[in-house]
Formats: C-alpha cells, sequence, structure tokens
C-alpha cells in the first residue's frame, strides 16, 4: 500500500509539471519577452509563497501533500523548474530551449513513474534508480521532441535529429544521476548547452 500510495503521489506531482506546457504555447504564440515576463511574475508569487511555507510553517491546501520530505524545509522542485526555464529562455536558441523544458517535464515523469511502477532492475550506486525508468526517459524525451519539432518547428533536418539525440542522452543522464542537486534545475541548464554546442559544432563537422 505505501507504495501505491508513493506511485499516485508522483504521478499527481508529475501532472502539476505538465503545466509547463504554457511555457511553450507562450512562447510559442506570444514570444520571448512576454514569456520571460510572465515567468519572473510567477516566480515572484511562487517565493512569496515558499516563503510562507517554509519559514512560518504555512500549510497549502491539498498541494502540501504533494511535497517531498526533503521539500519540507526548502524549495519545492517548481521553484527550480521555474528558474531554470528563465534561464534556458533567456539565454539559448528557441528550439533548444523549449526542448529543454519539454525533457525537464516529459523525460523527468516518465523515469519517476516508469521506474516506481516497473522498476525491477536498479541501478548499482544510484539510489532508487531503475533501468526501466531510465530507458522510459530517453524514449520519452526523444517522442517529445520529434513532436515539437514536427508541430511547431517544422524542422526535422540532420542537425536537429543530432541536436535532440544529444539533448535527450544528457537529460536522460543528468536525470538519472543528480541526487542532491534538484534535476528540475539542472536538466533544462545541462541540456540546453548540449544543444547550443551540438549546434556550433555541427556545421563544422559537416565540411570536414
Amino acid at each position: 500500500m505505501p507504495q501505491d500510495h508513493s506511485l499516485i503521489q508522483e504521478i499527481f506531482r508529475k501532472l502539476i509539471h505538465l503545466n509547463t506546457l504554457y511555457i511553450i504555447l507562450l512562447y510559442e504564440f506570444l514570444g520571448k519577452k512576454f514569456t520571460l515576463f510572465i515567468l519572473v511574475c510567477l516566480l515572484i508569487i511562487a517565493l512569496e509563497i515558499e516563503y510562507f511555507r517554509i519559514e512560518h510553517g504555512k500549510r497549502i491546501p491539498i498541494l502540501h501533500k504533494l511535497f517531498r520530505a526533503k521539500e519540507k524545509t526548502t524549495f519545492g522542485g517548481h521553484i527550480f523548474l521555474c528558474i531554470s526555464a528563465i534561464i534556458v529562455i533567456s539565454v539559448f536558441s528557441k528550439e533548444v530551449a523549449i526542448l529543454a523544458i519539454l525533457m525537464a517535464t516529459f523525460g523527468d515523469a516518465a523515469a519517476a513513474v516508469f521506474g516506481k511502477a516497473y522498476g525491477k532492475h536498479f541501478i548499482p550506486h544510484l539510489k532508487n534508480k531503475a533501468i526501466e525508468g531510465v530507458l522510459a526517459e530517453f524514449v520519452v524525451n526523444i517522442i517529445i521532441g520529434y513532436a515539437y519539432l514536427f508541430i511547431f518547428a517544422q524542422d526535422l533536418t540532420q542537425t536537429m535529429n543530432i541536436v535532440l539525440i544529444s539533448m535527450a542522452t544528457i537529460a536522460t543522464i543528468t536525470e538519472t544521476t543528480c541526487g542532491k542537486l534538484d534535476d528540475n534545475l539542472m536538466i533544462p541548464i545541462f541540456a540546453g548547452i548540449t544543444g547550443e554546442i551540438m549546434l556550433f559544432l555541427i556545421p563544422f563537422l559537416y565540411l570536414i
């Protein structure tokens, strides 16, 4: 029963994270500047709520049950995800930034849910990291990446294929190996910088 409860709790947590889809829609239809403005406003509001939750022990109705034990006295994952979204949108190219955010949302969710539901083979020296969850994350990263490139970016060139696979690989490795640091912060940044490096290097590789 505790395991079932943990799985249900994790599913609800990841469903809330799917709210990041509004970031992609804002970026696509209203542009970078407006998206960053909205994200900064949301971050300020979230930080104010976190102040009362952490400093003064106030409980958020219903949602307080979704916080992990380590988040009782520190920022929740949504804070780090919002910060990372602001960083990648500010610094990286549009396609790379959106792919990085999608991987942090959908890939991470796949790893958590599939790992808890179907995990039977665990990676040595990595706490609670199931191979089933890792594979699910990589596959979902690729699928959601291709879906975005096909529907919105309309860019399925060889270059973007290489960028996508490279980003999906780094995003998966980052989520798998992150223990003390929050993966909501690290995945978009590490995947994003990988995408930008590949965009820079690939034209030179074609010349070789």
